[in-house]
């Protein structure tokens, strides 16, 4: 059973320390189960995933390579570079999608919020299985042109990020956590 100390130990591997071996296909699929498991008002399910392995990752950084050019003409060697890693070097990257079409029920903030969860509990499964993880956004979450022309979202749709999922070759440090303490207050009328 899942304790408040695993929970506790989550932790973002950079993405530039993620490296071979990667979930292999019933692996992932163990995580994306889990990821799912989310609150979902009127289940709607707003969210899918691409999935970015093998020679996927080197088509992506290419693609994102030239889109910055085109965005920052000026980018330097060092800024490309590391968006192409940012692809090249997890051995898998899952995209996580919303779905965020017209509902006359469901706010799509809370739908937003549906598919935010997902990423967390995607970062959570991997870690549980012994991978590294990391959230990314950055330009790309939010470009239309690259979004719907490379990854081939439609215009009712938004990346929420990409997580990125392999080996860590280093331990991931700790960093400094908010009090809860200091940020909770009892409501009074």
């Amino acid at each position: 059973m899942l304790t408040l100390d695993a929970l506790d130990s989550r932790r973002s591997t950079p993405t530039r320390q993620l490296c071979e071996p990667g979930p292999d296909e019933a692996q992932l699929l163990r995580m994306l189960r889990t990821a799912v498991r989310v609150p979902d008002h009127g289940k709607r399910v707003p969210f899918r995933f691409l999935r970015i392995a093998g020679s996927a990752r080197t088509a992506l950084a290419d693609a994102a390579a030239a889109r910055l050019l085109v965005r920052e003409p000026e980018a330097g060697d060092a800024v490309v570079e590391k968006l192409r890693t940012r692809f090249t070097l997890p051995p898998v990257t899952v995209a996580v999608i919303a779905r965020l079409g017209e509902d006359a029920q469901i706010p799509v903030s809370e739908r937003f919020s549906t598919v935010s969860c997902v990423c967390l509990l995607l970062l959570q499964a991997a870690q549980a299985e012994g991978y590294g993880a990391q959230w990314l956004t950055g330009w790309p979450a939010y470009d239309r042109e690259f979004l719907e022309t490379t990854l081939g979202l439609s215009a009712d749709e938004q990346l929420v990020g990409t997580i990125a999922i392999g080996t860590p070759a280093i331990e991931a440090p700790e960093r400094d956590r908010p009090d809860p303490a200091a940020l909770l207050r009892d409501w009074h009328r």
